[in-house]
């Protein structure tokens, strides 16, 4: 069911709602029902219904709520002694295509004009030297950077970069189609939303991605049990579809190879001789430590890390090809081994001067300061290489909030303490910090003045305040650092071959 802000309704008119009661005949995707949540009921939409072990069950989404609180819901939680709301019908696309092909010419034209380019460039191709093309084979080939990101969000162009091997004939796009497509890019809304508005659509959205097929995927798995958790998954990832029916999924949690099944689970726990992630241990201290990982030698460990990432990642597009990456995995140590917590993605080389593709805390190790520990840690290797870093964008929900308090935490302390000049240059260097992160913090905490036809950083009392009572807590609960001396890590350099894609 497509969003109410995506219709064409005026935004001043209100959309009626047809309701009535219903059975369970008469459910179908798109009619909100009221639902019992956690012995409260509550108005959800349904989103999928499906028959399983003879029983019809539904998958809703609780209206105010993240989405990561979509469930499968049996239908005896569902309330139909109350009214439910049916669905708008949807409206005809033919109204929507005629106001884009108004002023276009027409069809035949365009056809017209296709075949005489066409013949045209044949005439031009004729001289020898331009006869020496790629084999039409190869042509697909080429990857372009944007589409190989690891956990990117795939995005579908119909543009032809410069320098790529053109598409044959028959290949082409028709002009009228492009100009469609062009016409309704145009003709959608350019939404700009204020300060509360974004953390409003961020607390109920749970997700940044534009891309609506991404957004609509269901989960698919209902439990997965790794060590001694039992943790509900958020979001859809791509594991084998036998594990759709199955009640509990089994993660190893230390070569995190995944079973349907308990026997083979504990089969392969009575074997499995691997007590931590595979690969360099280039931090340790009393609390925590960190291996590094590369994609290229450890493919099979890596791809398992993304797989389950990606039940607690909404945002982004699961890649398999992880050789271009690195991985940074944080783990707790015990007499059992080195027990997954989190971890980081690194491109070997970004041209976009990223330090971070994608990061994660396991719900199970939430709340607990393992992701502020992260994000230092990852502009402790940014130090390290004497570079500027950033996260890549965008980032989810719970990253947003988690970089935005580490950046104020960061910048505050140093101008209270006095280390740096009060500029955004001397801050961004001091903290490994890129200037649109230094600056976009500054501007949240409203610290930017203009005075003296110059703009400088000013240190409220609001801010100290707040400052003052972050650190009365950690005195209390206490507080975990990064220590810089205990790394022992020198920048990897990679060849041409290790940092690119193996396809």
């Amino acid at each position: 069911m497509a969003p109410r802000e995506n219709s064409n309704e005026p935004s001043g008119t209100p959309v009626p709602v047809e309701r009535g009661f219903a059975t369970l005949q008469t459910l179908s995707v798109g009619v909100k029902a009221i639902v019992d949540k956690d012995g409260e009921k509550r108005k959800a939409e349904i989103l999928l219904i499906q028959t399983r072990r003879g029983k019809p069950t539904f998958y809703v989404h609780y209206e105010e709520f993240n989405k990561r609180l979509d469930e499968w819901v049996p239908a005896d939680r569902i309330d139909l002694s109350r009214e439910v709301e049916w669905p708008a019908p949807e409206k005809p696309e033919k109204k929507k295509s005629s106001s884009s092909q108004k002023n276009a010419p027409s069809k035949s034209d365009q056809k017209n004009l296709k075949r005489s380019r066409s013949k045209l460039d044949r005439e031009i191709s004729g001289t020898p030297e331009a006869t020496n093309l790629q084999p039409p084979g190869r042509a697909s080939s080429r990857v372009t950077k944007a589409s190989g990101k690891e956990n990117r969000e795939l995005v579908v162009t119909s543009e032809v970069l410069d320098g790529a091997t053109p598409k044959a004939e028959d290949e082409e796009l028709d002009l009228v189609d492009v100009q469609d497509a062009a016409a309704a890019a145009k003709a959608a809304p350019d939404h700009s939303y204020s300060r509360e508005d974004e953390i409003e659509k961020l607390r109920t959205g749970g997700s940044m991605t534009q891309n609506q097929t991404e957004i609509s995927r269901v989960r698919n798995l209902e439990k997965i049990q790794m060590g001694k958790f039992e943790v509900e998954p958020w979001y859809f990832s791509p594991y084998p579809i036998d594990f759709v029916d199955s009640d509990m999924v089994y993660i190893c949690e230390f070569c995190l190879s995944y079973f349907g099944e308990v026997t083979p689970f504990e089969r392969h726990r009575s074997k499995c001789t691997l007590l931590h992630p595979p690969g360099n241990e280039i931090y340790r201290d009393d609390y925590v430590s960190f291996f590094e990982i590369d994609g290229r030698r450890q493919r099979t460990w890596c791809r398992n890390l993304c797989l389950l990432s990606k039940l607690f990642l909404d945002h982004k597009t699961l890649y398999y090809d992880v050789d271009p990456f690195l991985f940074y995995c944080m783990a707790t140590r015990d007499e059992h081994g080195c027990h997954l917590v989190g971890y980081f993605s690194k491109e070997k080389e970004s041209a976009e001067g990223y330090n971070v593709a994608c990061i994660l805390t396991l719900p199970q190790y939430q709340r607990k300061g393992f992701g502020k520990l992260l994000i230092d840690f990852s502009y402790l290797l940014s130090k390290r290489e004497n570079k500027l870093g950033s996260p890549e964008k965008p980032l989810s929900d719970l990253g947003l909030l988690g970089y935005r308090a580490y950046w104020q935490e960061t910048i505050v302390d140093l101008l209270m303490d006095g280390k740096v000049e009060a500029n955004i240059e001397d801050l961004g260097a001091t903290t490994a910090m890129t200037t649109n992160d230094v600056l976009h913090t500054l501007q949240n905490l409203n610290m930017l003045r203009y005075s003296k036809n110059q703009h400088v950083i000013v240190l409220t009392d609001a801010v100290i305040e707040q400052r003052e009572r972050q650190k009365a807590k950690e005195k209390i609960k206490g507080k975990r650092s990064i220590d810089p001396e205990r790394l022992i890590w020198k920048p990897p350099v990679f060849s041409a071959a290790s940092r690119t894609w193996n396809w």
